[in-house]
Order: structure tokens, then sequence, then C-alpha cells
């Protein structure tokens, strides 16, 4: 089984608050966090659906410049 098959929206922007991102603003059920790293803004936007598509995910986590180990350690 994938193991970034079972993971909601809410639990991707409770960890990406974690991180330092901040909410931008929302429209329906997706928020736009924002976060500088680097000297450069980076934006991501995150579905708050109760399951996100492993490809979803996975895409979130490299717009944010977060590696699959980094989000499994926590």
């Amino acid at each position: 089984m994938n193991r970034l098959a079972n993971f909601s929206g809410s639990e991707i922007l409770s960890f990406l608050y974690k991180k330092g991102f901040v909410l931008i603003s929302q429209k329906g059920s997706h928020q736009k966090l924002r976060k500088i790293i680097d000297g450069k803004i980076v934006t991501v936007i995150v579905p708050d659906h109760s399951e996100l598509a492993p490809g979803t995910l996975r895409n979130i986590l490299r717009q944010a410049e977060i590696s699959l180990d980094e989000f499994f350690e926590n």
C-alpha cells in the first residue's frame, strides 16, 4: 500500500503551519500558504479535502521544498 494514500488536507496544512508557512488566502476548500525560503517566496495551495491523492501530496511537498523523508519524520 502507498504510504502517501491516507493523508487529509487538514493533516498537511497542520504540518506546513509547523514548518513556518502562513495562510495568505482561502477560496472554497483551497488554502494558499506562503513562506520565504532562502530569499524567495514559496507559495503552496492545499485543498482541505478528507483525503488527498498521492500525486497531489507529492506535488505540494515538492513545491514547499520538503522531502518525503522530512515529511515522514514528523
